[in-house]
């Protein structure tokens, strides 16, 4: 099961100091999320090594 430290979409908040999903995921489509597809975010994708460089 992917995990959302790893996905491009988990994004740090400076103001917040905080880090969120950045995709636009309501209380129902999350628990269909962890409940119905085993825990797998359609919305997940994998940072590589060069994640940060590119997103500055």
């Amino acid at each position: 099961m992917p995990n959302c430290e790893d996905c491009w979409n988990y994004n740090y908040d400076e103001e917040t100091d905080e880090y969120y999903c950045s995709q636009d995921i309501d209380e129902d489509e999350w628990y269909r999320i962890q409940t119905y597809r085993k825990g797998v975010c359609p919305y997940f994708r994998e940072a590589d090594d060069y994640y940060l460089p590119r997103r500055q």
